[in-house]
């Protein structure tokens, strides 16, 4: 059967349904924007997200918990959330992806929602970090995460028609990555250094109207499972190798039953088509908006990605303030 005509699967209404619970986490977080309390904005945040997701008619499993690396506030792998009712899905959260960035009043923090069927996310917790390459559909067939990135470079920039100098590339500014940054400059591009938030910079890899064209280096690769689910509405590539910390992880990894030294593909990270991606903006970005206090009314901004269709939904919201703050 069809998944769009099944109603045991994630179905179109429920993206419309799970953005309130991003909304929520970022309105409850705007007060606590730039006052440089990054685990109050995250406990915030996970206590409104925890809520609105109470009412939502599906029965999801968190498979992706948030704070599973500093020990922040969190919904917790193998949490429960929805109203027991609707689809059994596959849950991925961040409350706030980017709890730095919002503790600092930086750009680009948003609140995140990822879901697919049941039984098809890779479950990626016991390993925190993974080397990870996204890329648009132009990519798909082109880029290998194997390749030089100077050679993915130069094979991309020909399949988008592209020189390669005016290929951006989007890295998490860090110090792993000062090598990678030097090459990727010595190959002829420009990068685009995030300072955090690297679900948003693999989205704005993936799509085609962006100004970045590939996004790489290692992140959470928990943060590579939602934006697997994020880029199946683009068509486009995510590839990942898990990249344990030391030999105890590495076991960890092993035990729970993840491949090492292996180019896990998007399809090897969320395996289901149907997929549903909703993001708030928390501050201001490229992909989203920030909460905004307009006189008697807080409006947000969301996007809402389905990969089962490749739609894109944009959604405009405005909540009264007395009601939130």
């Amino acid at each position: 059967m069809n998944p769009l005509q099944n109603p045991l699967h994630p179905d179109r209404n429920l993206g419309m349904e799970l953005v309130r619970a991003t909304e929520a986490a970022a309105i409850r977080s705007y007060q606590l924007i730039g006052k440089g309390d990054k685990m109050a904005v995250d406990g915030t945040a996970v206590d409104a997200m925890r809520a609105f997701l109470g009412t939502v008619s599906f029965r999801g499993t968190v498979v992706i918990g948030e704070g599973e690396k500093d020990a922040a506030p969190m919904l917790f792998n193998g949490e429960v959330v929805g109203n027991g009712t609707g689809p059994e899905c596959d849950v991925a959260v961040d409350p706030i992806d980017g709890t730095s960035l919002a503790a600092a009043g930086r750009q680009n923090a948003v609140s995140v929602i990822a879901v697919s069927d049941r039984g098809s996310m890779l479950d990626a917790s016991s390993v925190f970090y993974m080397d990870k390459l996204v890329t648009g559909a132009e990519g798909v067939g082109v880029v290998d995460i194997r390749l030089p990135i100077a050679e993915n470079i130069r094979l991309l920039a020909k399949a988008k028609g592209k020189s390669v100098n005016e290929m951006i590339i989007a890295v998490l500014d860090r110090p792993r990555h000062a090598a990678l940054i030097q090459e990727i400059r010595e190959a002829g591009a420009g990068t685009r250094l995030l300072l955090d938030g690297d679900v948003a910079g693999g989205i704005h890899a993936a799509r085609y109207e962006s100004r970045i064209d590939m996004c790489v280096g290692t992140g959470g690769s928990p943060e590579g499972i939602v934006t697997a689910c994020a880029v199946k509405a683009f068509g486009g590539v995510v590839q990942g190798i898990m990249r344990p910390k030391d030999e105890a992880e590495r076991d960890r990894g092993l035990d729970a039953g993840l491949l090492m030294d292996h180019v896990y593909e998007i399809n090897d990270l969320v395996t289901s088509d149907n997929t549903i991606f909703v993001a708030t903006g928390v501050t201001d970005g490229g992909l989203v908006e920030g909460v905004r206090r307009k006189g008697p009314i807080i409006r947000t901004d969301s996007i809402i990605l389905r990969g089962l269709s490749g739609t894109i939904r944009r959604v405009s919201a405005d909540y009264r303030a007395d009601r939130w703050l």
